[in-house]
């Protein structure tokens, strides 16, 4: 990894090459680079073992929805699109694109300040996840854990940047694919094969589900609790679609021939990577004997389930759970850096920035972040603040509340306005901080479908995309000119090669 962010910091000359790569990143880079800023100790460690003890074998649906709905559809539907338009804005972050799109610079402002703040939360989730693997696998402080993993990711990407990290994901990825087949086909070995494990697991029952005590409910096909199962999918699916993380990939694709490559390799490394999560945590009820989650909670329930593997089996499961969290994390440090170094410094607090000095600013942004996400995280190991999952369903709700709709209306439809955007913003960040601050505090309480941040974060997401076009209807509508000119690109005339269209 160090060897590589060494190699890379030819790519790192200015702002477009540090940040996007320069805009000439093949399919299988982004492809990897997606998939693992998708999926971390947060799915692997948190997501698998909550949601697979809570829906049993059904809990897979949600590995499928991310390869459907947060993977292929959400190449199909922004891909191009967001490469073309970001180009032709020369836009390397979220909020510079919003602010350029709508000629607001007070979007751009709001938009950085919303990513800077909920992007913590999941940053620091991405270190817990890790703490009971390896306080499972070795008897060392979970402190050298973190500065670890942090100091190893902080080498690569300062040294370089988004080509870097591309790379690195695409190596780390390998190792996710590899180890989540055979943990996956370890552990079922451990119970007597497929077809034995879904036979002990029919016979489980539990009276506390909705369904009551009703055998056979964790091997059905969609679990006790099928509309909280549809919530766990919405938001680990359709919250790719506005997480500043994950579209900014598009931004950095190289041809059309990567993206129709891309969109493959994509669906296809989240089927198994995260198809393999969920359907291993669907099984996390036949340890029931080896763990009490009243007392451990749901982030001790996959790491019991592979303390009795072999060693060897035990060496890949670290290996692939620290891939996947430190590719989430570099892309986390990156876009966090990058907005506020463009979005907030760069033309409001200082004034005149060259490329060279944005850079520097960056790259030493990307070492507090890492610092602030480790302290969080160490802090919340401690004090047991929080489960991982709910970290992530409060940042994940937050974020592609907020953003979402406005960037998927803002590259389809002209009619969309700063208003909407706005409204889209302050609804999303707005309900999960008052979501988050109902289960902290108790003061008050939210409808009980939306008690759970995981619902209330799919909750906003959906309701965002009625925000935005109904508050566009009733607002000021854009300049027109300024909108032609946007939705000129789309228009572009480009040489094409006789196998992608045949001439008259």
């Amino acid at each position: 990894m160090v060897a590589i962010g060494i190699y890379c910091r030819k790519h790192t000359s200015g702002i477009n090459n540090f940040v996007l790569g320069g805009r000439s990143v093949g399919p299988w880079l982004t492809a990897f680079a997606y998939g693992t800023s998708y999926f971390s100790a947060v799915v692997f460690i948190g997501y698998a073992g909550q949601f697979g003890w809570k829906y049993g074998i059904a809990a897979t649906w949600a590995g499928i929805g991310n390869a459907i709905l947060g993977s292929l559809l959400v190449w199909v539907v922004l891909g191009r699109r967001t490469r073309i338009m970001t180009q032709h804005f020369d836009s390397t972050t979220m909020p510079q694109f919003f602010g350029q799109r709508f000629q607001s610079p007070s979007l751009k402002i709001g938009a950085s300040i919303i990513i800077f703040i909920f992007l913590i939360p999941y940053t620091a989730s991405l270190f817990n996840g890790l703490s009971r693997l390896f306080g499972m696998a070795f008897n060392i402080d979970y402190t050298v854990c973190i500065i670890l993993m942090g100091v190893l990711t902080g080498i690569y990407v300062i040294a370089g940047g988004y080509m870097a990290t591309a790379i690195n994901d695409f190596v780390q990825g390998c190792i996710m694919l590899v180890g989540i087949c055979a943990v996956v086909g370890a552990i079922l070995n451990t119970q007597g094969g497929f077809s034995e494990a879904l036979h002990n697991l029919a016979a489980v029952s539990d009276s506390t589900t909705t369904n009551g005590d009703v055998p056979g409910i964790y091997a059905s096909f969609f679990g006790p609790e099928p509309v909280n199962l549809l919530g766990v999918v919405l938001l680990t699916s359709l919250g790719t679609w506005g997480l500043p993380q994950m579209v900014q990939k598009f931004y950095a694709i190289k041809s059309e021939d990567a993206i129709h490559k891309g969109t493959v390799i994509s669906t296809i490394f989240a089927l198994v990577v995260s198809g393999g999560c969920y359907f291993m945590g669907g099984f996390g009820r036949l340890f029931s004997d080896q763990v009490d989650v009243a007392t451990e909670g749901y982030d001790a329930i996959v790491p019991t389930m592979l303390s009795n593997l072999p060693e060897l089996l035990i060496a890949i499961v670290v290996i692939l759970v620290l891939s996947a969290s430190m590719s989430t994390l570099s892309a986390l440090v990156m876009t966090s850096s990058s907005t506020i170094t463009l979005d907030l410094l760069k033309g409001n607090m200082v004034k005149k920035m060259n490329d060279f000095q944005a850079v520097f600013i960056i790259r030493c942004f990307i070492v507090v972040f890492i610092i602030i996400s480790m302290v969080i995280a160490i802090i919340q190991y401690k004090y047991s603040i929080s489960f991982i999952a709910q970290l992530m369903g409060v940042s994940w709700g937050a974020l592609a509340g907020a953003f979402l709709a406005p960037f998927l209306y803002s590259l389809y439809w002209k009619k969309a306005t700063k208003a909407a955007c706005w409204a889209s913003f302050l609804f999303g960040a707005g309900v999960m901080s008052l979501n988050l601050l109902s289960n902290a505090t108790g003061l008050f309480a939210f409808p009980a479908l939306l008690q759970s941040s995981i619902n209330c974060g799919a909750f906003v997401m959906l309701a965002g995309l009625v925000i935005v076009p109904v508050v566009s209807l009733f607002t000021r509508k854009p300049d027109a000119d300024m909108v032609n000119e946007a939705f000129a690109c789309y228009e572009k005339k480009t040489p094409v090669s006789q196998k992608n269209s045949l001439s008259e």
